[in-house]
């Protein structure tokens, strides 16, 4: 019983951290689309503003 214990501590524990690296990956993924937003907005407003001089 001492073993089922051991492993089922073990295994929620890599659990855990695997589900703690999937939700920092996905914050990752997040926070690059919106910088990416955010970096082609401005790229198009100055294209706009340089076409109409």
């Amino acid at each position: 019983m001492a073993n089922l214990i051991a492993f089922v501590n073990s295994f929620l524990s890599y659990f855990l951290l695997f589900a703690f690296i999937i939700v920092l990956c996905l914050i990752a993924v997040f926070v690059g689309i919106k910088l990416r937003k955010n970096k082609d907005l401005k790229n198009a407003e100055l294209a706009d503003t340089q076409g109409t001089n």
